[in-house]
């Protein structure tokens, strides 16, 4: 039970599981733009990125979110990068981009959500990075001669399905935290005076 509890609480080890789960992603990144999947390249670059965001914005490498969210990132990432599953992987993706990004601005930053208003903005959040995923899929198909996009109802089954996941994440990642107080999430945030 104390290591359960260092795991969830400790802001030490939640930023060491999270940075190996971080370069995992990171090594996919790598592993997709020398296989030539420049797209999930730019997306796992992307997570990581957006991951990093408060830790090189304190200067502090103890600050990041919870590492429950780098590990769905990471599995989505190993999943599509192993070519199974490949396209239930890109909504995991996708509404995992969505939701660090939701969980960073109610954690780091003066933006305050009621647990409602958070999963419903979560889920508007992962409709945006599906929008944006959805725009760079079109150009990816045009220019590079990928085939993301096959047909009008698959894309608008894609929004549809990826909207569930990001409404389904949000919730159970919001009871997660109320549960756990789980350090870096809003309920226990990561103390930046210190």
């Amino acid at each position: 039970m104390v290591r359960l509890r260092a795991v969830v609480h400790d802001e030490r080890m939640n930023a060491l599981i999270g940075w190996m789960l971080t370069g995992i992603v990171a090594l996919t990144a790598v592993e997709s733009l020398l296989t030539g999947a420049f797209l999930w390249g730019g997306v796992a670059l992307l997570v990581v990125v957006v991951i990093a965001v408060p830790t090189v914005v304190t200067g502090e490498w103890t600050v990041m979110v919870p590492w429950p969210l780098p590990l769905v990132a990471a599995a989505a990432m190993i999943v599509r990068a192993l070519g199974i599953y490949g396209e239930i992987a890109g909504y995991f993706a996708i509404a995992t981009l969505a939701l660090i990004v939701v969980i960073e601005l109610d954690a780091f930053t003066l933006v305050e959500m009621t647990r409602r208003f958070a999963v419903a903005f979560a889920a508007l959040m992962t409709l945006a990075v599906q929008g944006i995923w959805t725009i760079a899929q079109y150009y990816s198909d045009l220019w590079l001669g990928t085939g993301f996009l096959h047909s009008q109802r698959e894309l608008q089954l894609d929004i549809v399905i990826v909207t569930g996941i990001g409404i389904a994440m949000g919730v159970l990642f919001e009871w997660y935290f109320e549960k756990m107080e789980h350090v870096g999430s809003h309920t226990s945030p990561i103390d930046l005076s210190e």
